[in-house]
């Protein structure tokens, strides 16, 4: 199966998303959903990571689907408001790779010491 670019998953989102009248919801109203489904990932990795258990009567989900909701949530929210994931992505990622190049100590390569 091909990987699908950042690019595939927003027309793909936009695609289904257009099949119905009401089309996307609000920016509000889709900030409220993406806190939503964090707090459902957040509740995920509290009973696998943390200390608090499943009640045997919860639905068991992974984390995998989980992050799925997030991004496609996040997903909606870009396209609502014309923004291109992949193009903020980058940006985001100069940032890190300038602004923060030195703030984290590196892992050395194999064979290199310190002089």
């Amino acid at each position: 199966m091909k990987q699908k670019t950042m690019e595939d998953m927003q027309k793909q989102v936009d695609d289904y998303i257009g099949q119905f009248k009401e089309g996307y919801f609000s920016p509000l109203a889709l900030l409220a959903r993406m806190s939503e489904e964090v707090g459902e990932l957040a509740r995920e990795v509290n009973h696998v990571y943390g200390e608090k258990p499943k009640k045997s009567t919860e639905e068991k989900r992974s984390m995998e689907e989980e992050m799925g909701d997030v991004l496609f949530v996040l997903i909606c929210f870009a396209n609502s408001l014309h923004i291109d994931l992949e193009e903020a992505f980058d940006r985001v990622m100069n940032k890190f790779e300038t602004r923060d190049h030195d703030r984290w100590t590196r892992i050395e390569e194999e064979g290199v010491k310190d002089e």
